[in-house]
């Protein structure tokens, strides 16, 4: 029997075959009138570089009252990046953090052996209709940082690297790439940028990093004659010189890798870890609830409530 590859627009053929490695169409969830789409982690691929999640939240428009609320909850083993294309949204973290992250900024929160933050649209925000439309991504931290203090970043949208020219505008969230370097301090080998690029714009991907990934945010784009549209991340073999090239309509894409992770990592509930003991012992540390003396407490500001542990 023979079949006809062609019929199946997420399946690369002819040229393609040889630059795309995996094709992931994101898992839509609906959070109440608050949708996401998760590339990351999928069946088909844990990692891209140390990129272990990846969520890609709304678009979304709340009325008067409405809002998300991420109620305090912990992380171990990752550091969150959390970037806006639309809309602010409040986080508070058991460092003491309190700030609103804007669109275009880099906020970075690294959890090390242990942090406890909520994201919330409150206050002025919430007495007026609003829009959310983002990402948050999660990084896995190499071994060497697994037990180290927690920290958060925020770097003004102003202070990243821009790059512009030939139907292309591209800003550098995160590491090296295309001769440019964003002032964020990083525990391992990774790059992440948002670009825009107008109909028929090609952008080639950046050619020191082994992990190379495309996710396309909205439009759609062509890779060696085939069409990918919003919603599918490509993540292409190391070492080629590859280029992506935007659709009739043009593209927004997030372009996110680095170098391969030292080993898997396991994932449970919010906890990333090297071993199975460390998210074991995480487990018994949050659902301990020793906020005073414990390994985790809870943000200043908003402590009246948290998430439970999953029972499983």
């Amino acid at each position: 029997m023979s079949w006809n590859p062609i019929l199946d627009p997420s399946i690369p053929i002819g040229d393609a075959v040889d630059a795309i490695d995996t094709v992931i169409v994101a898992r839509a969830r609906d959070l109440g009138g608050f949708e996401v789409r998760r590339a990351l982690p999928s069946a088909r691929r844990q990692m891209v570089g140390p990129f272990i999640f990846f969520d890609q939240m709304g678009p979304a428009e709340f009325l008067t009252g409405q809002g998300i609320d991420v109620r305090p909850h912990p992380h171990i083993g990752l550091a969150t990046v959390t970037y806006l294309v639309k809309g602010r949204m409040h986080h508070r973290d058991s460092l003491g953090t309190d700030r609103w992250i804007e669109p275009g900024a880099v906020n970075l929160m690294t959890a090390g052996i242990g942090i406890t933050h909520s994201e919330r649209t409150d206050g002025e925000m919430r007495a007026m209709p609003h829009a959310l439309f983002g990402l948050q991504s999660w990084l896995a931290l190499p071994k060497s940082h697994e037990d180290t203090p927690a920290d958060f970043r925020h770097v003004p949208k102003d202070d990243l690297p821009e790059l512009e020219g030939e139907g292309k505008q591209l800003r550098l969230i995160l590491g090296k790439a295309w001769g440019a370097e964003a002032p964020v301090p990083l525990a391992s080998e990774a790059f992440y940028a948002d670009a825009v690029l107008a109909p028929g714009a090609a952008l080639p991907l950046p050619d020191n990093h082994e992990d190379r990934g495309v996710y396309v945010l909205e439009g759609e784009v062509s890779q060696a004659g085939t069409s990918y549209e919003a919603g599918q991340m490509l993540i292409f073999r190391p070492g080629d010189s590859v280029s992506v090239k935007a659709g009739p309509a043009g593209a927004r894409i997030m372009i996110l890798g680095g170098a391969t992770m030292d080993g898997p990592r396991f994932i449970w509930w919010n906890f990333v870890a090297s071993s199975r003991e460390r998210i074991e012992a995480a487990k018994e540390a949050w659902r301990a609830g020793d906020w005073a003396h414990g390994r985790f407490s809870l943000p200043p500001g908003d402590d009246k409530e948290f998430i439970p542990a999953p029972e499983k």
